[in-house]
Parts: structure tokens; sequence; C-alpha cells
């Protein structure tokens, strides 16, 4: 979530804003006006709520009415995403942050081995505060038409309000769809890992999520709707993802990067010179040193620093000119799995161990995979 801008912070919890919230925020607002006599007509039915059109069509209001209902359901989403949070974290697992991007939110937390007993609580959770604000806000169409004498302003208001109603009650019922990476998805694996390993639990409720989103991909074709097309995409590679993320987690329960880090670690000094570390790099076929100056560790340097300097220059260029400044580090007795988390998320093939701020050892992508390979032979 790098490209989000943070707005506020709520229960000790970061909100911030995807730069994908800016462009579906008038694309619904389009949508929503563009049809909105439409739509109006079948609030009133669904409702038995007579509306007058009067202010509702008049010149710009429908694309303003599209933009406080488009607004209004993200609101519905911030308030789901921060029921899952809230219980969360009066269950222990920190929470980082809740994004609002292009599909809806995402609470950023604490990645920990799924526990159902915390899972289904926690799934549960948002689907029902979905039901709870599509609920209160159907309540309210009735309560206008009842407390308000003006009819063009009663029907202004239950637009708005019947609108979000059922696009909240929708969005409760979408989101428990047994299909990772929704809810529904957890709520079926906390089910199923009571009656069966984790492992098992979690890649029958991958594969219905698959199942799902090659459903809607075929109906989103057929219907010719992006939207649709989008979420199979969104269903499936978080079906993927779920899957992936668990197995690397049982893989390398339990183990420390002290047991997979290389020791001792060859190293540079800033000032040597550029085509001189790709010789190194070649004869000691290593992708990428730490840099080390009196003692203290300064920096890393890897191969695709080098690569963006001309061959010309990197006779002229030393370590110091491109190497990475203040590097992530780890101490021996952090899980390796953190090793793993940091390294895809900041895109880089290797981390200096560190303790007591001497360098004692090096992991990298390829100890990695390595131990989780011996470890699944076993």
């Amino acid at each position: 979530m790098n490209a989000s801008l943070q707005i506020g912070t709520l229960a000790g919890i970061p909100v911030k804003l995807h730069w994908s919230f800016l462009l579906v925020i008038p694309l619904f607002a389009w949508i929503i006006g563009s049809q909105i006599e439409l739509t109006t007509e079948l609030i009133a039915v669904l409702f038995g709520v007579p509306i007058d059109m009067t202010l509702i069509v008049m010149g710009f209001n429908p694309y303003i009415l599209g933009t406080i209902v488009a607004l209004g359901l993200f609101v519905g989403v911030f308030v789901h995403e921060m029921a899952h949070s809230l219980i969360a974290k009066a269950k222990g697992i920190e929470i980082h942050s809740i994004t609002l991007l292009i599909l809806g939110g995402v609470s950023q937390m604490e990645e920990t081995m799924p526990d159902p007993r915390i899972e289904l609580p926690m799934a549960l959770a948002g689907p029902l505060m979905s039901l709870a604000v599509g609920l209160v806000c159907g309540v309210l169409v009735y309560v206008f038409e009842v407390a308000i004498p003006d009819p063009a302003v009663v029907g202004v208001l239950v637009f708005v309000f019947g609108y979000l109603s059922l696009l909240n009650i929708l969005l409760f019922g979408f989101n428990l769809l047994p299909a990772f990476p929704m809810d529904g998805g957890r709520v079926l694996r906390a089910w199923l890992a009571r009656r069966m390993s984790l492992s098992r639990a979690t890649k029958i409720a991958a594969d219905i999520g698959k199942i799902f989103a090659v459903l809607f991909g075929i109906v989103g074709f057929l219907l010719l709707n992006p939207i649709l097309i989008l979420i199979a995409f969104f269903i499936y590679i978080g079906a993927s993802q779920e899957a992936t993320s668990l197995r690397y987690n049982i893989l390398l329960q339990d183990v420390t990067v002290a047991d997979a880090m290389s020791s001792p670690v060859v190293t540079v000094e800033p000032t040597v010179s550029l085509s001189r570390v790709l010789e190194m790099m070649h004869e000691t076929r290593h992708l990428g040193f730490p840099v080390m100056e009196r003692g203290s560790l300064v920096g890393i340097i890897a191969l695709a620093d080098i690569h963006k300097i001309s061959s010309i220059d990197r006779e002229a260029m030393q370590v110091r000119d491109v190497m990475t400044r203040s590097p992530m580090t780890l101490q021996p007795s952090a899980p390796l799995v953190d090793a793993l988390r940091i390294m895809s998320s900041q895109n880089i093939g290797r981390i200096p161990v560190v303790t007591d701020d001497i360098l004692v050892g090096i992991v990298t992508r390829t100890d990695v995979l390595r131990v989780m390979e011996l470890r699944e032979e076993k």
C-alpha cells in the first residue's frame, strides 16, 4: 500500500486512502447518476414507499447524489473493516492500518498462523456490521417518510438512505460467499479447521474461492461486465495467495534466521570499485554483499545496483556511490518467515543478520527456499 495517503487515526489504527479510491468515487457517482430514475423506481418498489423525484432529477443533482451515495458506501466499507480490526485488536493481533481502495477496503494486520477461534468471530464481524448499517439505513427510510412533511426532501433522503441500505445488505451477502479472500472464505476455513488440519481446510476454502472466481469471470465475459471480470481476478489471486501464504507459514514454523543464514559473510568496503565488486560476484557466486566501514555495517550492494551503471562508468565509481544505505537487518532469533515477508514486500534478495551491532551472517531468498524444500521432504 505504498501509494496510500494517511488521512487520520481511529482507535490507534492509521486510516489510509489508496490513489485508486480517487478514481472510483467519480466513476461510481457517474454510474449512479446516469441510472438514477431507474434506481429510484426500484427503491420505491422494494421499500414500498412513494418517492417524489422533483429534486432528485433536477440539474446536476443526479451526480451530486451519486457522489453522496458513493462516499456513503465507502463509509460503510470503512465501518466494515473497522469491525474486523477491533475484534482482531481485542484478540491481541496488531493492526497496521486500514486502507480504502478501488474494490473496497483492507485491514493490514500482523501476519500470524490462523487460529479458528479468533478467525471466525473476526471474519463475521465485518459482514454483520454491514448488515447492521444496511438495516439502520432501511429503518431511517421509514422514519423520514413520517417525520418530514416536504415530499421533495423526503424523496432525496429516501433515495440516499434506501440506496445505502441496499448496498450494505448486498455487501453483507457478497462478503459471506465462501471464497477467499472474502470473509466467507475465512468463515469456511475456520469452520473446516475445527474438523481437519488447517492446511487442508485452507486448500478446500481456496479451491472453492477459485471456482467462484471462474464463475464470476465467465458471467463477466458473457455480460461484457468489466467489474465482474475484475472481481474474478481479485478472488482468484487472493485465494492463491492465501494458500501459498499458509504453506510458507507452516513450512517455516519454529525456524529462525540463525537456522538458515550463511556465515561467515563476504563483505566489501565503500571504496571498492564497482568493476571489482562485479568480479567478486563472479568469483563467489554471490549476488550481493554487506558494506562494512571500520567494523560497522553501513550499507548493502546488490547486482541490481551495479546494473544501473553503464559498464564504462563502473571503473570510476565506488560502492559508496550506489549502495543501499541503512539496510534492513534482522536478529538471529527472528522467525525466518519474517525474513521472507520483508524480502517479498521490499523486493530485496538478502538481509544482513546482526547481533549487538555486529554482523554475524546474511540470509537470502535462496536460503529461505532451501529450508522450505528440506522441510517439505520430511
